[in-house]
């Protein structure tokens, strides 16, 4: 029953575009604080991390491209993660809430922002 309940849940690809592109995401990081994503309608992503002081140890901001796979949200960022394209399945956990599952299997959480 709790499998069926995870997909009942699971964003499809009309939800995507209707409840993640044109927002920013913010995504909960292991030490405590948020990294937002703007996933602008115009197919573009980008996301700074200098709230964060990631510029200690990668490149603060980048953009990229994002597009839709089926039911999954996939993005390539210019620099990040060397430019690997990576897809993510996505799951509503609340409101504003969600739960993503990245291609590699890497979970998180994240939470809905603002229109852009």
């Amino acid at each position: 029953a709790s499998l069926q309940a995870a997909e009942e849940s699971r964003y499809t690809s009309s939800d995507i575009k209707s409840e993640i592109i044109g927002k920013r995401i913010y995504l909960a990081t292991p030490m405590g604080g948020e990294f937002p994503l703007n996933y602008r309608r115009s197919g573009v992503v980008d996301g700074s991390g200098e709230a964060l002081g990631l510029g200690r140890f990668v490149k603060p901001n980048d953009t990229g491209k994002w597009w839709i796979d089926g039911d999954r949200l996939c993005q390539r960022f210019t620099t990040w993660y060397k430019g690997t394209p990576m897809c993510f399945e996505l799951y509503k956990t609340g409101a504003t809430n969600l739960k993503w599952i990245r291609n590699n299997g890497q979970v998180g959480t994240a939470r809905i922002g603002q229109s852009l």
